[in-house]
């Protein structure tokens, strides 16, 4: 089973940028996809990116495509999700799991806070 563990989240005004880390370690990773989820006060988890870790191929909802990117370095064993021009209600905790599944029990994750 893979276990992946967040990092990289922060305070950033409106229009900023951060980018979050998914350190993966637990063996072969080939034939998983994963996912970058996020959870805002008072609302429930939701999907933002997944990314197939064999090919590298992304997908992205529709709230976030065009300004968060997906990630993958192979040799470190690194998701990244790169997020620019963020709005105030990019504000959540983020956390990365497998996709479309999140078969992991949830850790803590990362809080980003973006101010207005």
């Amino acid at each position: 089973q893979v276990h992946l563990v967040e990092s990289g989240g922060g305070l950033v005004q409106a229009g900023g940028s951060l980018r979050l880390s998914c350190a993966a370690s637990g063996g072969s990773f080939d034939s998983y996809n994963i996912g970058w989820y996020r959870r805002a006060p008072g609302k429930e988890r939701e999907f933002v990116a997944t990314i197939r870790w064999s090919s590298g191929s992304a997908g992205y909802s529709t709230s976030v495509k065009g300004r968060f990117t997906i990630s993958r370095d192979n040799a470190k064993n690194m998701i990244y999700l790169q997020m620019n021009s963020l709005y105030p209600e990019d504000t959540a905790v983020y956390s990365c799991n497998t996709a479309p599944s999140a078969v992991n029990p949830w850790g803590q994750g990362t809080q980003v806070t973006v101010s207005s």
